[in-house]
This record gives structure tokens, C-alpha cells and sequence, in this order.
């Protein structure tokens, strides 16, 4: 194949070019020998004659293409290669690439780039395009994508491929590979425009889930969360996975069994009454992993209160007030099929890097879903859980004899010295609309690290937020808390 110089390079219209779409031909819709016309961004199949991208050239007068595969240019109806160093920024959008030095900058970098339309973002702060109703997966990308073990995990490819070992066209490799490439767009210094479509990482969702998970289709983004994060990096479940190692920790749950009390004095009228219960005496215990934990919101109040001008005042509670579900003092009875049903204790062993809260905010019954709408106060520089976990009893150093060494009190050689877990939120994710998780919208607030600005994510809207109120005064559904001084490490 010859190599030359081409008249046509100024045809090229950076504008019109979209690589986010599945790359299939627009007349065939084959994912075989695929060509993006760099003039129109429409895809066509083979460069040959009779091929469809060979009738485009003639027809449309349109010269340069660039196979989607091999990555090599070429000048068609002539059918030679072209190559020249002003096309290496198309290059780099088709298939953005990250060292580690740059990857280490992303949360330090404070200035602003500007994309090839002419507007100014932060890499990491851009739209995602909503195609029907993903705004439920759109969210969870934005806020997966302020995680940074994760990010830098899937920035870099050969982390995950390595991992997984398994052949590219596998199913198995098909999600992580879809969520590293759709990471790398975000993140893109270079970028065209200032938004990115998922439709390669909602098509893979479609295909994986089973359909569970559509764009046609609202959906409760927790419940995707919760199916995202078990299926990346494939079913293997890797004992040391990047999910794993971001976002489980451990709880330990004690039950007692609540059984039917037989020696209760039951009358003739009551005989078809539910028995009374009482609590076994042998307290069982079990420790499970979480992702993330669920928090209850107290009940709505019957009368809310209203203000002077008659407008419904939203009730409040606490953050820590709701985390002491989680305190292995407190008791909760759950009622289970017929008449099973326990008292249990929950008590967090083990917290992890990146805490995910969910708030559970809706509760269905026979009739209808009614949506809770607690206001959760909150400092968004500061959860502290150390309360949460047990604390440690350790020695301080001692001399050769067992005695204090100098400059010790012989009080202070046995010490608690408790290990501090304190969090910072990173992202916060609220629901608007109706009182369904599979209806109404999603937003997310997202934390810049580098300049320390929250922005609003709407899908492809981006709006830098003047202060954090709008955060705390949320309705939060779903946090991301990130455990401080992981990046001193």
C-alpha cells in the first residue's frame, strides 16, 4: 500500500466527528472492516470498489477515512494511505491513552482545557448524553468516575485484561473494557466536545443484564449499582478484585429468633389470632461483606409542619442518628415470610476506602409508593465513624527489663490508642419527581478534587455550584464517602 501526501486534509471536519456510537456500517450495519468518513463522521464498511465506503467517496466527494480498527488513514476513491502528524488529535479522541505520571496529575491539575468547539471544562467534569431514560446509569458513571482507585484501575487497559485473561470478544471482558473506554473519554484532556455519549457502555449493560437494564427503560440506580459493581472484571468474583478492594467492608450481625409462645394463655376467640412470641435464648452470629450500606429514614410525620406562608416543612434527621443502625447496639425486628422473624444487631467489623450510603426512600405497599422526603443533615468535610468499630488495646514500647523506656509515664504503657475513620463526601446523588425509583429524574453532585468546586451533573448539563448548599439541602438517595488520607499514601 503506497504512502503519500494528501490535497484532501482540509476537508476534515473535527465537528462532525462522534466516535461514542457502536462502530457499525450505516448502510450494512456490519461490525466488519469498519471506516469513519472524517468528512461527514458517518461509518461505512470497506474501502474497495463496490465496498460501501468506495460509493460514499464517489457520490459524496468525501476523501479521507480512518479505519476504526487498525487506526491507519486513508484517501479513497484512490485508495492509498495517508499519513501525516495533524491527524494524531483525531487518533487520540478515537482512543484516548493515560501513562501513570498523568494519571497521578488528574486530581492536582487546576486548569481549565479547552475542547475543539471552543468551550472550557475540567477533564472529569463533562455531560454524558442521555439516549431515553439512562439518566439512572448516568449518574452512577459520574460519580464511579471521582472514585480514583477505580479511575486509575480502568485508565490504564492492560490492568483489567491482564486481570481477567480471557479473549477480548468475550462477554466477560466486554463490561470492563466498555467502562475503561468510556473513563478514558471523561477524563480526555483533548477532548472535541465537552459532553460523551455512553451508548458502547449502555449497549453492553443491555446485552450482560439481560435486558434488566435498559435506555428505554427508567430504572432504580441502586439496584444497578449494586449488578455494575459485582459484574465488572467478569464472574470470576477475584478474592482481591479493584471493586473489592474499593468498596467492601465487613458487618457482623447477631440474631435472635423470634419464635411462637406456646405457653401463652390463648382464649377461644383468639385461637385464629397470630401467636405471641417471644425471643429464643441462643444469640446466632454472622459476618458478611457489604458494598454498600442502607440507611432507614424515620417515618413521615402525619401532619408535617408548616411555616408562616403554609408551605410543608421537610422534616430532618441526622446523618449519625441514622448510622447508629450500624452501632451493634441497636435492635431491629424483621419480619420475614409468614411468621418468621428476628431481633438483630448490626455492627460494622471492617469500613471500607470508598463508603457507599444508600437512603431508602421508597416504600411500597399493596396501593401505591410513597417517597420519604427527609432532608439528612451533614458535613460534607467530615463523617466520622470511628465510634462505629471497636477500639484496639496496645503497648507503647518497653525496655529490656519490662519497664517504660525513658521519657514514658509508667501510667501511659497500656493505652487506647483508636485508629480515626473519617470520611469526605466525593458524590451525592439525588432523585427529583415522582415517588418511584423507576420514575422521575436523577442528578448528581460531584466533588473537583483538584480545585475543590462541586459541579451539578445532569446529564449533558454542567453547572458549577457557587456554594454547597445545594448538596447539603439535598434529599440525598445515594453518597460516596471517601476515607480521608488515602492520598497522603
Amino acid at each position: 500500500m503506497t504512502t503519500r501526501s494528501c490535497p484532501y486534509l482540509g476537508t476534515i471536519d473535527r465537528k462532525a466527528l462522534d466516535f461514542d456510537f457502536e462502530k457499525l456500517c450505516s448502510v450494512s450495519l456490519s461490525k466488519v472492516n469498519v471506516y469513519a468518513c472524517l468528512v461527514c463522521g458517518k461509518y461505512f464498511q470497506g474501502r474497495g470498489k463496490s465496498t460501501h465506503a468506495f460509493t460514499h467517496s464517489v457520490s459524496e466527494s468525501h476523501h479521507i477515512f480512518l479505519n476504526l480498527e487498525t487506526l491507519k488513514f486513508y484517501c479513497l476513491p484512490d485508495n492509498y494511505e495517508v499519513q501525516d502528524s495533524s491527524l494524531e488529535d483525531i487518533l487520540y479522541v478515537l482512543k484516548p491513552t493515560f501513562t501513570r505520571e498523568q494519571i497521578v496529575e488528574l486530581d492536582h491539575s487546576t486548569e481549565l482545557v479547552t475542547a475543539h468547539d471552543g468551550k472550557q471544562y475540567y477533564p472529569g467534569i463533562v455531560g454524558l448524553n442521555n439516549l431515553k431514560h439512562n439518566d439512572y446509569c448516568n449518574v452512577i458513571f459520574q460519580a464511579l468516575s471521582h472514585v480514583t482507585p477505580l479511575r486509575n484501575f480502568f485508565l490504564i487497559e492492560s490492568n483489567y485484561t491482564q486481570v481477567e485473561k480471557v479473549n477480548t470478544t468475550d462477554e466477560r471482558y466486554l463490561l470492563s473494557h466498555r467502562f475503561g473506554e468510556l473513563l478514558r473519554k471523561l477524563w480526555n484532556p483533548r477532548n472535541f466536545k465537552t459532553h460523551v455519549s455512553p451508548h458502547e457502555m449502555l449497549q453492553a449493560i443491555v446485552l450482560l443484564s439481560k435486558k434488566k437494564f435498559e435506555f428505554i427503560r427508567q430504572s432504580d440506580p441502586i439496584l444497578f449499582l449494586g449488578w455494575f459493581l459485582n459484574s465488572l472484571l467478569g464472574p470470576k468474583r477475584e478474592k482481591n478484585s479493584i471493586v473489592k478492594r474499593t468498596f467492601q467492608g465487613k458487618i457482623r450481625i447477631a440474631s435472635r429468633l423470634l419464635l411462637p409462645d406456646l405457653t401463652a394463655h390463648m382464649t377461644p376467640s383468639s385461637s385464629t389470632e397470630e401467636p405471641q412470641l417471644k425471643l429464643a435464648e441462643q444469640e446466632n452470629y454472622d459476618i458478611t461483606s457489604f458494598l454498600y450500606l442502607t440507611l432507614d429514614l424515620p417515618c413521615m410525620p402525619l401532619f408535617p409542619e408548616k411555616d408562616k406562608k403554609g408551605k410543608v416543612i421537610k422534616p430532618r434527621v441526622s446523618l449519625y442518628e441514622l448510622l447508629k443502625k450500624f452501632d451493634g447496639k441497636t435492635t431491629h425486628e424483621i419480619r420475614g415470610y409468614k411468621l418468621d422473624a428476628a431481633i438483630k444487631r448490626y455492627e460494622i467489623v471492617k469500613l471500607p476506602r470508598y463508603l457507599v450510603l444508600y437512603y431508602k426512600r421508597f416504600t411500597k405497599n399493596t396501593f401505591f409508593t410513597e417517597k420519604n422526603t427527609h432532608l439528612v443533615e451533614f458535613s460534607i468535610n467530615k463523617l466520622d465513624l470511628t465510634h462505629l468499630l471497636s477500639q484496639e488495646k496496645v503497648s507503647l514500647p518497653k525496655g529490656a527489663g519490662g519497664e517504660p523506656i525513658e521519657g514514658v509515664n509508667k501510667q501511659m504503657s497500656e493505652v487506647e490508642v483508636v485508629k480515626q475513620y473519617n470520611y469526605t463526601l466525593i458524590a451525592n446523588i439525588v432523585h427529583d419527581g415522582e415517588a418511584d425509583a423507576g420514575k422521575g429524574t436523577y442528578r448528581a453532585h460531584i466533588l473537583h478534587r483538584a480545585t475543590g468546586k462541586w459541579f451539578e451533573l445532569q446529564d449533558l448539563y454542567v453547572t458549577e455550584l457557587a456554594d454547597t448548599t445545594r448538596v447539603t439541602l439535598s434529599e440525598p438517595y445515594i453518597q460516596i464517602w471517601e476515607m480521608k488520607g488515602l492520598h497522603n499514601h
